[in-house]
């Protein structure tokens, strides 16, 4: 749970700064796409939760 609210926080503020900036392009959509999946809670939330944190282990161990 509370890897899903600070997810949620961490996509809400991209999205608005991407909002406000008026970004396009595959990033700022993949931001997007992210935030939906999180606040929907669809059947399709675990496998994309399962690949953020994968997606962030391995740049967690990069760190030194």
């Amino acid at each position: 749970m509370v890897v899903n609210l600070s997810a949620i926080l961490l996509f809400g503020i991209a999205a608005v700064f991407i909002v406000r900036a008026k970004a396009g392009g595959i990033g700022p959509a993949i931001v997007l796409f992210l935030l939906g999946f999180f606040t929907a809670g669809t059947g399709a939330d675990e496998p994309i939760r399962s690949l953020c944190a994968s997606v962030f282990n391995f740049l967690a161990s990069l760190r030194p």
